[in-house]
């Protein structure tokens, strides 16, 4: 194994916090295999790359020679996790929940070496689990202490309902650390709590509290919200190469490094000598956005598709005689705004009325699509390319 300080270098990229080093420094040091622990509910078939950040991380700790444990919430997930949620979730059935895990385990196995993953399903303890059995883990914790979640604090404030079965989430999450024995247990931001609650239970059944790394979030492609399919801002890990580069080119260039960092297997000074000639103007951000959603496409699909991706994409951006440097400008929040008031207040018309004259000789177009509609909507928190005549473009990201 590499000497502790060269392992927590790599830890540490992209982590948004460590509970704590220095136990982790201890267990390092120890220099045995330690038992890496991430869980996933299969509640939906296909994973996106908001998924892999963890996935990647899992995988930096198997390339350092630990243990990597990919636990499957299979009796978690006929409860549905309250992280994040302002009303409870319908649970799945088993047999909903059997089907997505059987396509979690084909997708994951695209980053992580399947010869050294353990893959384990919560419902082989928790099955066994009596209602006495139930009583007694409820007991190990208190409501006061449950209702110290966010979530739970902002339905109460809101008079929305908090089912009892939901609070069991948290206590099954955190007893599954302590059947697996895990030494360190991975997960998203918004997981802090759950994660907490496997340190104290771990203590509580007389075993060293697991150490804890939590990840950031990714945002999706509207570059605002986290990830989510429902939201439509997703890059499934499933999509055609194709639109897996399309997708991955239409992020904004500030995304794009957070996109590097958390996903990527650039190394951390290939990674900041990137970044600073594209701020010096040496490099185009556009080479990098490609460079990186080549990675990407190849990690899920194959080298020679992510080329052709890649061709593709060079093509159809020719096409559109695209230059190579568009300008930038953020978007205005949250509100819709008339497609005109945005032309003026970008400087791409001299006003309002030179924007619904060109809109009506179809000399706008957004997104690579003429506009007809005078009265049309822009929705915030988007993020558009547009194009006023043949040479006026403005890039408008949701940074």
């Amino acid at each position: 194994m590499l000497p502790v300080t060269e392992q927590l270098e790599i830890i540490r990229r992209g982590a948004a916090e460590i509970i704590s080093e220095k136990e982790l420094s201890r267990l390092l040091e120890t220099g045995k295999p330690l038992r890496v622990k991430a869980g996933f509910d299969p509640t939906a078939p296909d994973l996106h790359l908001g998924h892999t950040v963890l996935l990647q991380k899992m995988k930096q700790f198997q390339e350092l020679g630990h243990e990597v444990i990919f636990l499957i919430g299979d009796f978690t997930g006929m409860i549905g996790d309250p992280t994040g949620k302002s009303e409870t979730r319908k649970p799945l059935s088993p047999e909903e929940l059997r089907e997505n895990a059987a396509t979690y385990l084909e997708q994951v196995y695209k980053i992580l070496d399947k010869d050294r993953t353990t893959v384990a399903y919560n419902s082989e303890w928790m099955n066994r689990f009596s209602s006495a059995d139930m009583i007694r883990l409820a007991a190990r914790y208190t409501v006061a202490r449950m209702l110290e979640r966010d979530d739970f604090q902002k339905r109460l404030q809101q008079n929305l309902p908090i089912s009892i079965h939901e609070m069991f989430y948290p206590l099954i999450q955190g007893y599954d650390s302590v059947a697996l024995k895990a030494d360190i247990e991975l997960g998203g931001t918004d997981q802090k709590f759950n994660l907490l609650v496997g340190r104290d239970l771990q203590r509580d059944y007389g075993m060293a509290p697991q150490a804890i790394l939590t990840m950031p979030l990714l945002e999706g492609t509207d570059s605002v919200n986290k990830m989510s399919k429902s939201l439509g801002n997703a890059i499934g890990i499933t999509e055609t190469p194709r639109d897996m580069f399309g997708k991955l080119m239409s992020i904004s260039d500030t995304l794009m490094w957070r996109y590097y960092e958390l996903l990527s297997g650039v190394s951390v000074a290939d990674l900041e000598s990137l970044r600073q000639q594209a701020a010096s103007g040496q490099a185009n951000p556009k080479d990098a956005k490609v460079k990186l959603a080549r990675e990407i496409v190849a990690r899920f699909h194959s080298g020679e598709q992510a080329e052709q991706a890649a061709r593709e994409f060079e093509n159809v951006f020719k096409k559109k005689r695209l230059p190579d440097t568009i300008p930038t400008a953020a978007t205005w929040g949250a509100k819709p705004m008339w497609v005109c008031k945005v032309l003026a207040e970008h400087s791409l018309t001299e006003g309002t009325s030179q924007a619904r004259r060109l809109i009506r000789q179809g000399a706008v177009s957004i997104n690579g699509e003429k506009i007809s509609d005078l009265d049309l909507q822009l929705d915030g928190n988007k993020t558009y390319l547009i194009k006023v005549g043949k040479k006026k473009f403005l890039q408008i990201t949701a940074d």
